[in-house]
């Protein structure tokens, strides 16, 4: 029964939305960008928190909202891990592990709205401006991203081209921003009105339509080494984005797994990540 309630609970959305766009187009753009925007997990679960624990924390502040980090301090090269949708810092534990061992500075911050980081809302943008200023403080040699974190960390170089930044990893990233986008919308099933009102609203919220923001377009004018794996079973985002990242992302090496999901949480992986921090 939960089960059947939480498949048809988008499709009674969608009509709730639908039916005010008849009234308002815009508030309804309003509320399904909202909805869009905001995160039903990522908060830390109490169990989790020790982890943490063994961190250095520091709060930052963008506009007004904090930055949560976590610092486990070492001698070698700088690391800034940003986590992917509805995570937070701790999914980074097992790599954290791998890279204590080989005393890297480690740095993870929280994306907005997710773990210990302050905001109500989420976007790909506004996650590269955490990003940027955990990376003005820390000065990173490199960054790891996964998922939306991969993208948001290419949208912050391509923007604020950061000279201490030599390589990135992109673990599952997303490329187009659209197609995330036009899957809520066919999730939700929203009507014309909804959607020529929601690009609308993010042409007037961000500055461009939604096909404008692409991690593999944004990638060609990023001048470091890259490495991308991406798991060919991964059923959250297509293997093909990264085939797309990778062709434009100069001097970056595509590595396919298979069998690792979108998670890409593995000795295998972490193995991969390693080695090309030491190459």
């Amino acid at each position: 029964m939960k089960k059947k309630i939480e498949e048809a609970l988008p499709k009674i959305v969608g009509k709730l939305i639908n039916t005010t766009s008849h009234v308002s187009k815009t508030y309804a753009a309003k509320k399904a960008l909202t909805i869009f925007a905001t995160p039903r997990k990522g908060k830390i679960k109490p169990e989790l928190l020790e982890f943490l624990k063994s961190a250095k924390p520091l709060e930052l502040e963008y506009n007004g909202l904090k930055i949560a980090t976590y610092q486990w301090i070492g001698k070698n090269k700088t690391i800034l891990l940003a986590h992917g949708w509805e995570s937070n810092s701790v999914r980074w534990k097992n790599l954290i592990k791998d890279l204590q061992k080989e005393h890297y500075n480690i740095i993870a911050l929280d994306a907005p709205a997710h773990g210990n980081s302050g905001s109500n809302t989420f976007n790909a943008i506004l996650y590269s401006e955490f990003i940027n200023v955990v990376s003005k403080k820390f000065q990173p040699e490199i960054i790891i991203g996964h998922s939306v974190g991969g993208m948001a960390s290419v949208f912050f170089q391509k923007e604020h081209q950061l000279p201490s930044l030599k390589k990135l990893v992109l673990l599952g990233a997303p490329n187009a921003f659209a197609a995330i986008f036009e899957n809520y919308i066919n999730l939700l099933n929203y009507n014309s009105k909804v959607i020529n009102a929601l690009e609308d609203l993010v042409i007037k919220s961000f500055g461009s339509p939604p096909n404008a923001f692409s991690t593999a377009k944004y990638g060609s004018s990023i001048q470091v080494n890259g490495l991308i794996i991406h798991d060919k079973k991964d059923t959250i985002i297509p293997f093909n984005d990264s085939v797309a990242i990778h062709k434009n992302l100069k001097n970056s090496k595509l590595i396919p797994t298979n069998g690792y999901g979108h998670s890409l949480n593995s000795n295998e992986v972490n193995n991969h990540i390693l080695e090309f921090l030491k190459s």
